[in-house]
């Protein structure tokens, strides 16, 4: 049966670990074509997606800056690390003869494009994916945050957050086999329980802009496109009505 996107346009928040697989650091091409495999699915069945892709499997910017890089420095860094991660996303995509384009917040015309918000639209119009790099442009800033600001950029129906676990607990389920898990969430229950989900400025930006948050596994084959269909597991952040 053919899948009927309930999102016409959506960005994909894929942190830098979940690239790593069941390798102990940086970027596991098994995993990373296993991801693009699932982004090839949604994509074909309508969705213009476009993605932000984390840097925390090579270079995390808060724990250098703990062990004596400067903040802003550790920062840049981390963000060139996103860099490496969506050529690397780039290339498994058009492998799998996915039209795709890397825009980075931080200009490095021999590698992609820069980023600019008009061309970014034009290329999902196109049927491109397009994968912002490089975060924000700034330091201070998380990828979620990256995020947000990008999907309200790109006038994206939700934000969707692919993580380790099958949406939000009250706790880390690996640790508290008990944890309550969430089926929705309002954005002001996500800040006041400081549930974590994603940094506190992309809870708001989010709210502020009325771009619901869904939260899955990016683990598990296929969850990407059932989100999409309204039928996967999944926790959805959004306003209570």
């Amino acid at each position: 049966m053919p899948l009927t996107p309930r999102y016409a346009r959506v960005l994909l928040k894929v942190s830098g670990e979940a690239l790593m697989g069941s390798v102990p650091y940086g970027i596991d091409i098994d995993t990373v074509e296993r991801i693009a495999g699932d982004v090839k699915e949604a994509f074909e069945a309508g969705s213009q997606i476009c993605m932000v892709i984390g840097g925390g499997n090579i270079f995390r910017g808060l724990s250098a800056a703990a062990k004596g890089i400067d903040r802003a420095t550790a920062d840049y860094m981390g963000m060139l690390a996103t860099v490496m991660n969506a050529l690397a996303m780039q290339a498994a995509l058009e492998r799998f003869d996915v039209p795709c384009r890397v825009q980075s917040a931080i200009p490095m015309a021999s590698v992609c494009e820069p980023y600019i918000r008009r061309v970014a639209i034009r290329h999902m119009e196109k049927g491109r994916v397009v994968i912002f790099a490089a975060g924000t442009g700034n330091p201070f800033f998380t990828t979620d945050t990256a995020a947000a600001l990008r999907a309200a950029e790109m006038n994206c129906d939700a934000l969707l957050k692919g993580t380790q676990v099958d949406g939000v607990y009250s706790a880390d389920p690996k640790k508290v086999p008990d944890a309550e898990r969430y089926d929705f969430l309002s954005y002001h229950e996500v800040l006041a329980r400081d549930l974590q989900v994603m940094d506190a400025s992309a809870v708001s930006l989010s709210r502020e802009n009325k771009i619901p948050i869904l939260v899955f596994s990016i683990h598990d084959r296929g969850a990407l496109a059932a989100v999409l269909r309204g039928e996967g597991r999944a926790t959805i952040i959004g306003e209570r009505v």
